[in-house]
């Protein structure tokens, strides 16, 4: 029986496909790109608030759904609430996507180590300076 296959934008650290894998998901069609008019805020995890005139980068990847429910059932994310979202790709294109972000009111605290990881992983896939920048500006 085929398992069915969902488009899912990761924006932290589940863009490391190596910790995905250490998760035993495996991931198919990794696609560097940006949603707009989102903005990272990284509290004790990280999430994407809406935000006029921003971008937000990271990873389109292809799971299967059930690896997906099972990767969001994990306590530390539990409280993330898929939502769809326009992914703008590095080759001008434009695909449909869930992403996982945690609800406004239950963003709290600050995780410096967290965003020395994301920082150090954005580089390695390459996102732009001004991006970098702001995960720069979160480690507190």
């Amino acid at each position: 029986m085929e398992t069915e296959m969902v488009r899912i934008f990761f924006y932290g650290l589940f863009m490391d496909e190596s910790l995905l894998a250490s998760k035993g998901i495996s991931p198919s069609k990794s696609t560097v790109g940006y949603v707009s008019n989102f903005r990272l805020r990284i509290g004790r995890r990280a999430t994407l608030v809406p935000n006029e005139g921003f971008r937000a980068y990271g990873v389109v990847m292809a799971l299967r759904a059930d690896d997906v429910k099972a990767l969001y059932s994990s306590e530390s994310v539990a409280d993330y609430v898929a939502e769809p979202v326009s992914v703008s790709l590095t080759d001008g294109t434009v695909e449909p996507a869930v992403c996982y972000n945690l609800p406004e009111h239950l963003i709290d605290g600050a995780n410096a180590d967290y965003a020395r990881s994301l920082l150090i992983l954005a580089k390695s896939l390459g996102f732009p300076d001004d991006y970098l920048q702001q995960i720069r500006e979160q480690i507190v």
